[in-house]
């Protein structure tokens, strides 16, 4: 279907997890401005609601990325209301502090659980949809978001790198697959390093905001955090058919962490 709409992604619909957060409503704004119809899901459901009311012709869904369930009803959702998906942003996600020796069993899970088998399970259900979707002028995109973390490792986030690690490489297995049984399907990772989005809350520990993101900016070679909008516009080029000839690959958001 079309919307009407010009831009970069006109006419694509696109699902987008863990979009009331400050990465995932930067994201869908952008998708939105350049054209996009947009499925917007969050555990908060009232809060995505209150973002979709401020994206014209976009729908809120509450959704927990980890409830296989679940995942199954938003997407049939989201293809019912729009007639079709051509895009997912696998965004849902959430930090964890703490050495190999002091994490708990339980919150290695829960990391996992959340940064991990949420887009294990968005890939794994959406796949019909895209290649359903998927024609030869116009093709259709998974952007998985991992980090950093999953290429340069910490002495203090074993199941965040752990997680992401895992994402990089799940989005490579997924492209390829896709590459052979879904043709104009395409799967990407972007690895943002520190951006200013509440998810820095969870290494603000004991000190201010301010002080917390002062000492981040000294790790990075440009010595600045990253914004939201610096990681929401390269979603949209993902999400676009401007990197057509682009899968299994990683888009590295970093400052130049992994260049040192």
């Amino acid at each position: 279907m079309t919307n009407g709409k010009t831009g970069r992604v006109a006419g694509k619909v696109a699902v987008v997890t863990g979009a009331a957060g400050g990465l995932g409503s930067a994201i869908a704004r952008r998708l939105a401005q350049e054209g996009a119809s947009l499925v917007l899901t969050d555990i908060n459901g009232e809060a995505v609601n209150t973002l979709a009311e401020t994206i014209p012709g976009s729908i809120g869904l509450q959704h927990d990325v980890t409830d296989e369930s679940r995942w199954q009803d938003v997407l049939k959702t989201a293809a019912a209301h729009f007639g079709a998906i051509h895009v997912l942003v696998n965004n849902a996600g959430i930090g964890s502090v703490g050495t190999i020796e002091t994490v708990a069993f339980s919150e290695w899970k829960r990391v996992h659980a959340i940064d991990l088998d949420s887009v294990f399970l968005g890939c794994k259900y959406v796949l019909p949809y895209l290649r359903a979707a998927a024609t030869p002028e116009r093709g259709c995109a998974i952007v998985n978001i991992s980090s950093i973390a999953g290429i340069v490792a910490g002495h203090n986030v074993p199941a965040y790198n752990s997680a992401k690690a895992a994402v990089r490489h799940l989005t490579k297995s997924v492209a390829l697959d896709c590459a052979r049984s879904a043709p104009g399907v395409r799967c990407n990772s972007v690895h943002p390093a520190f951006v200013d989005t509440p998810i820095l809350d969870d290494i603000a520990v004991n000190m201010s905001r301010e002080d917390a993101l002062v000492k981040l900016s000294r790790q990075i070679p440009m010595r600045k955090v990253g914004e939201p909008d610096d990681v929401a516009w390269g979603v949209v080029y993902l999400a676009s058919d401007e990197s057509k000839f682009m899968t299994g690959a990683e888009l590295v958001l970093d400052g130049g962490i992994s260049a040192m």
